[in-house]
């Protein structure tokens, strides 16, 4: 018998957008039904605040998110941070000076807003955006000369610092090459990218926070995840569910899998499960 359901984490990209990063109308439906029962819904993305979708912020259940892998938990209603978890000014510098020594686009995430270069900005394609994460990137950066630089002149701790790889086959090279910078937490998302947070700031972290913040017992949270970055959280909630679509590594951690996200999986388990 599952706990009665009180909080629902959800990873956005891979898990509760389709892979034209669109919330389908049934998912929307079965979270609509979810914040008629009181339960908190909550984004929990490897994004920063800026780049949750309007659709998503504005609806019923949506109040607090988790950020840039627990990098932030935010209170969307004021857009204040509630509790943060960061990259040092220090820390930041280091793994972009690591990260330049290979082929790869780098943008680290200052107050909820992503740092990027117009050498980045305008080859996106060169490592390996799609079109449609193209758009996104270009909604929810600022854009500064250099931003080495910028960090280094303005001392910014960083949320996260988002790494793409033009070349996918260095990934795992790269890891092992940031690994040795005390303090991190290295995931992924996706097949051609690493996220480099505070060895603290994991969605898991972050969820069994933000549950202590609003009294709602472990036992009574739900996660939905599909990515490296989601399986923190998956573990620590009371139910993780894993996409269809996630990897054999994702699948491994949860209690449940589900369908794929473009087959609306999200609100296929809630239906069966929760509602």
């Amino acid at each position: 018998m599952m706990n009665q359901i009180c909080l629902i984490a959800l990873d956005l990209d891979g898990t509760l957008l389709d892979s034209e990063k669109h919330l389908s109308e049934e998912n929307r439906r079965a979270l609509e039904q979810c914040a008629r029962l009181g339960i908190h819904i909550v984004p929990a993305t490897g994004r920063a605040v800026d780049g949750i979708p309007g659709i998503l912020r504005d609806l019923p259940g949506v109040r607090y998110a988790i950020t840039t892998n627990g990098g932030a938990v935010m209170d969307l209603k004021t857009n204040t941070p509630l509790n943060r978890c960061v990259l040092t000014s220090e820390q930041a510098l280091k793994v972009m000076d690591i990260a330049r020594g290979y082929h790869v686009m780098y943008d680290p995430y200052v107050n909820g807003r992503g740092i990027t270069q117009p050498d980045f900005f305008e080859h996106m394609e060169e490592y390996g955006l799609r079109p449609v994460l193209q758009e996104m990137v270009r909604a929810t950066r600022d854009v500064v000369p250099d931003i080495y630089q910028y960090m280094e002149e303005t001392k910014s701790s960083a949320e996260k610092v988002n790494i793409f790889l033009a070349d996918p086959s260095e990934k795992e090279v790269l890891r092992e090459a940031l690994s040795v910078v005390p303090g991190l937490a290295i995931s992924s998302s996706m097949y051609n990218n690493l996220e480099i947070n505070a060895r603290d700031a994991t969605k898991g972290n972050a969820l069994l926070w933000l549950a202590d913040y609003l009294s709602v017992p472990v036992a009574s949270t739900m996660a939905f995840g599909d990515g490296e970055n989601d399986i923190p959280m998956l573990k620590a909630a009371g139910i993780g569910i894993a996409m269809g679509n996630a990897s054999d590594e994702v699948k491994a951690a949860a209690d449940d899998i589900t369908l794929t996200n473009d087959q609306f999986g999200v609100a296929a388990f809630i239906r069966d499960r929760v509602l």
